[in-house]
């Protein structure tokens, strides 16, 4: 399935500080958000279907679609459209078995030996992180940097083709353009799209930096 990754925002309960998570994914997608990704780590599977179904609704119009962060359990019981999923998440080939060739399916990409498993699995888009420092994950590991993710973004496209692939963590309106321009098809975003009081102007202050990069580098958004 194509999937657009321009720009992708991930909400989460730990940044929304009591403000609806469905209200704030709107906003971004008002202001240019492609894919918005719910991740609760610490909520239960019941407050994560709630919420799910939250966000799901204020979407509803827009054709962005949503996915869930891990749990593929809470994708099909809110009616999400797909996951993303991590190295120690459920895997790929079983994630696609059960939520079918229509859902939406990510992954993670943290270094080159995780590329054949990507590349066997029917995946619709991965991530590459983290790429700047950040404090909106526990295990983020030693950050990339653009040459890291410069490096690894050339084996994705030796080992994975077309597929879309991403950058995620620390990126900002002022790097999202080195970023891009390090071969990046698009950035996920948390802090600097949803840690603010105007999340729509986040949005299209972060879409026209990635917007300006795909153009100096002769790309274009999907």
């Amino acid at each position: 399935m194509s999937v657009d990754i321009t720009l992708y925002g991930i909400v989460d309960p730990q940044i929304a500080k009591g403000r609806s998570m469905a209200d704030m994914a709107r906003a971004a997608v008002e202001g240019g958000a492609t894919l918005i990704q719910l991740r609760a780590k610490t909520e239960t599977t019941r407050e994560m279907v709630r919420e799910a179904r939250a966000i799901r609704s204020a979407l509803h119009g827009t054709n962005v679609p949503l996915l869930i962060n891990d749990r593929v359990d809470v994708a099909l019981a809110s009616g999400a459209d797909g996951v993303h999923l991590g190295a120690d998440d459920m895997k790929l080939v079983d994630a696609r078995r059960l939520l079918g060739p229509r859902a939406i399916i990510g992954a993670t990409l943290k270094h080159e030996s995780e590329l054949p498993e990507l590349a066997s699995a029917k995946i619709d888009y991965a991530c590459i992180g983290g790429v700047f420092a950040t404090a909106h994950k526990d295990n983020a590991g030693a950050a990339l940097g653009v040459d890291g993710l410069k490096a690894l973004r050339q084996a994705a496209a030796r080992v994975l083709g077309a597929l879309p692939v991403g950058a995620i963590a620390g990126i900002t309106a002022a790097n999202a353009g080195s970023v891009i321009a390090a071969g990046a098809d698009g950035v996920a975003v948390i802090g600097a799209l949803f840690a603010g009081d105007d999340v729509r102007e986040a949005a299209r202050d972060l879409r026209l930096a990635i917007e300006t990069a795909l153009s100096e580098r002769g790309a274009v958004s999907a």
